[in-house]
């Protein structure tokens, strides 16, 4: 009975193969670049265990077991670069993160069609822009000279030298982020904001409701879900600052604060050849975002929100 049952089963899971075989097909490129560009580079994370030399290979080399680990996490510079990562993290979360939403939210406030799209397309266009044309940028218009900073020096009175100053490195690095990203960040929230029941609105305006009663009771309770779950995805990232826009805002002057780990590991790993050390640091980097995920997944299933899984 099992049995007739089981090929029963693969029968019908072979037709639906054949009927939807477009779709299977379709498919296949994503499936090939999560195996080879995700999943197959994995098995690297064996160095991390290993005093790995590209000449002995991945099973030659000798087994160090968390000897790496314990001297990462023993080494003066480990507190130094996980406050600079985590501060940066914090301010990503509580500045730049909101940013998409609020502007999607007064996007959606506007009601003249070609002012919507024209607005869209200029906060859109940043997105576009390479990291390393916005640190020319804010170069450009921060060093002695520039716009900005002649516009300072006017408003002020003083120079103030941002580009050198540690203070002002993280305030640069949200607004580079912000400036860039929170157009692109839209897109998601605006498709979830077009989902919206027209007929809501109206009723709501029926019993009186204000513009801001109805963001606050129709609008975002709508987008809720999608903020809970690029959020939860959002924590499993939440060690990784991006090493491109930090090593090029580094200089020698502001480097007790710029330091994090991404650069760290660009520096000891490739710079200094230490590869299984710093394929030790990346792993704890994936572990403490694995249980950010894990964690607040669980938080938002307690609060009555669907969650990510």
């Amino acid at each position: 009975m099992s049995a007739n049952r089981g090929a029963k089963t693969k029968r019908s899971w072979v037709g639906r193969m054949k009927k939807d075989r477009w779709l299977y097909l379709l498919l296949l490129p994503g499936l090939l670049y999560f195996l080879v560009f995700k999943y197959l580079p994995m098995w690297g994370v064996l160095i991390a265990f290993q005093n790995y030399s590209p000449f002995l290979g991945f099973w030659n080399s000798p087994w160090v077991g968390l000897g790496h680990f314990q001297t990462f996490f023993t080494n003066p510079d480990f507190f130094r670069l996980l406050r600079n990562t985590f501060i940066l993290a914090v301010y990503d979360l509580v500045f730049f993160f909101p940013a998409p939403i609020i502007a999607a939210l007064l996007l959606n406030e506007i009601r003249v069609g070609i002012f919507k799209r024209l607005v869209q397309t200029f906060i859109y266009i940043p997105h576009f822009i390479s990291m390393v044309i916005v640190a020319s940028m804010t170069y450009v218009l921060l060093t002695t000279g520039g716009v900005l900073q002649e516009l300072i020096v006017q408003l002020t009175g003083h120079r103030i030298n941002m580009l050198s100053d540690p203070d002002w490195f993280r305030p640069l690095i949200i607004l580079q982020i912000m400036w860039k990203e929170t157009g692109w960040g839209t897109i998601i929230f605006l498709a979830a904001l077009a989902s919206v029941d027209v007929e809501q609105y109206e009723a709501a305006v029926v019993d009186g409701a204000s513009r801001f009663q109805r963001l606050l009771h129709i609008t975002l309770p709508a987008i809720t879900g999608t903020i809970v779950i690029l959020l939860i995805l959002r924590l499993g990232n939440f060690l990784d600052n991006g090493f491109e826009q930090i090593f090029l805002m580094t200089n020698s002057l502001n480097r007790t604060v710029a330091d994090v780990f991404d650069t760290y590991v660009y520096f000891v790993g490739i710079t200094q050849g230490a590869f299984s050390y710093s394929t030790a640091i990346g792993l704890f980097k994936s572990l403490v975002g694995i249980v950010l995920v894990y964690g607040s997944n669980w938080l938002a299933k307690r609060f009555g929100q669907e969650g990510l899984y």
